[in-house]
C-alpha cells in the first residue's frame, strides 16, 4: 500500500509492479502522473483515522509505503497548520491503522538546519522550516512503533510533465527549451537523487523490513545554479540561459542553505548493493529522450479501483 499517487508515489508503485509486486496508490485524488497508469487506486484522506483504519483493512497490505503530500515547501511554510495535520496527524492516523505492519516513511533533508555542508543519520535534528516540522513529527511517531523505517531522501528529479508541481529538473528543461532563462541560486545547495534511485531503495527497503533511520541522497554537492547549468549541458540547451541568483527573496528563502545528506550505514546493507545513485550527469542522460520529446496533452492515466 503506497500512501500518495504522485511522482514519486507512482514510480515506487510502477516499479513494485515491475518486480512482480501488487501496489495499491492511496490518496485524496485519482493519481494524475503518466508513472501511475494503469495502477490500482483507493481513495484516502490520511487526516480521517477511521478512512485510515477501513482502507488498511480494504486493502490488507503486507508493508506500507508512505510518500503522500503536501511537499511544496513554500507552500507549508505559509500553512503550517495544514502540513502539520497531513504528516504529523497522518502518521498517527496510519500508525494505528498499520498496527504491527512494516511502514516505510519517505522524509527530507529538511529535518536539519542546514549550517552544515552535509548531514549524516547521527547529526542531530533541527527542521528548518514549517515542512521539516512536520515530516520530523511523522518520523517520530512511526519509528515509537518499531516497525518503521525512515527514508529521508535529498532533493529528488525526474521528468515529471504531469505533476501539479513539477520537480526542478523539469521546470529548468521546460525553460530552457522555451529559450527563458533560468535564475537559480547559486547558494543554495543540494545532493539531487534521481526518482528511479529512490524508488529503487524504497522497494528493497520495504521488502527486507529494515527499521531505524537512512539516508539516501546523490554523490554530488551542487548549487542549484551550477546544476542548472550541468542540465543545459547534458541536454544542449544554451548554459548562458541560466542566471545566478540569491536564494534570498525567491522561493526557495524557507529552505535551508544546505539541503545535503550522506549515509553512514547504507554501504553495509547487503540489498543495496549494486542500487547506488547516479550523479546527475547519468541522470540528464538517462532522461534526456523524454525530456527533449515533443510534450503532447497531458497524460490522464485512468486508475484502476481495487474493487474491479
Amino acid at each position: 500500500m503506497v500512501v500518495g499517487s504522485g511522482y514519486l508515489g507512482g514510480r515506487i508503485g510502477a516499479r513494485i509492479r515491475a518486480l512482480g509486486g501488487r501496489a495499491v496508490l492511496c490518496s485524496r485524488r485519482p493519481p494524475a502522473a503518466r508513472s501511475a497508469a494503469g495502477l490500482e487506486w483507493r481513495e484516502l484522506d490520511v487526516r480521517d483515522a477511521r478512512a485510515c483504519r477501513d482502507v488498511v483493512r480494504g486493502v490488507a497490505p503486507d508493508s506500507l509505503v508512505i510518500v503522500h503530500g503536501p511537499s511544496d515547501i513554500t507552500w507549508c511554510e505559509e500553512h503550517p497548520r495544514e502540513a502539520m495535520a497531513a504528516h504529523g496527524t497522518g502518521a498517527v492516523n496510519l500508525a494505528a491503522a498499520a498496527g504491527r505492519l512494516p511502514v516505510l516513511l519517505v522524509s527530507t533533508d529538511n529535518v536539519f538546519a542546514g549550517t552544515r555542508d552535509s548531514y549524516g543519520e547521527s547529526d542531530e535534528v533541527s527542521p528548518a522550516n514549517a515542512y521539516g516540522r512536520a515530516k520530523l513529527a511523522a518520523e517520530r511517531t512511526l519509528l515509537d512503533t518499531g516497525a518503521a523505517l525512515v527514508l529521508r531522501v535529498s532533493l529528488v528529479y525526474g521528468w515529471d510533465p504531469d505533476g501539479h508541481r513539477p520537480n526542478y529538473f523539469t521546470t529548468c528543461v521546460r525553460s530552457l527549451r522555451a529559450g527563458r532563462a533560468v535564475e537559480a541560486p547559486d547558494d543554495h545547495w543540494n545532493t539531487p537523487v534521481l526518482v528511479d534511485d529512490v524508488a529503487a531503495w524504497s522497494t528493497e527497503l520495504v521488502r527486507t523490513r529494515r527499521t531505524g533511520v537512512l539516508h539516501l541522497a546523490g554523490p554530488e554537492r551542487l548549487s542549484r545554479y551550477a546544476w542548472a547549468r550541468r542540465i543545459a549541458a547534458g541536454l544542449g540547451l544554451g548554459e548562458d540561459l541560466v542566471r545566478a541568483v540569491g536564494k534570498a527573496g525567491t522561493a526557495y528563502a524557507c529552505r535551508p542553505s544546505n539541503a545535503c545528506l550522506h549515509s553512514e550505514h547504507a554501504a553495509d546493507l547487503p540489498e543495496l548493493a549494486g542500487l547506488w545513485p547516479v550523479d546527475v550527469d547519468e541522470g540528464t542522460r538517462r532522461l534526456a529522450a523524454v525530456a527533449l520529446a515533443p510534450e503532447g496533452p497531458p497524460a490522464v492515466p485512468a486508475p484502476r479501483s481495487v474493487e474491479e
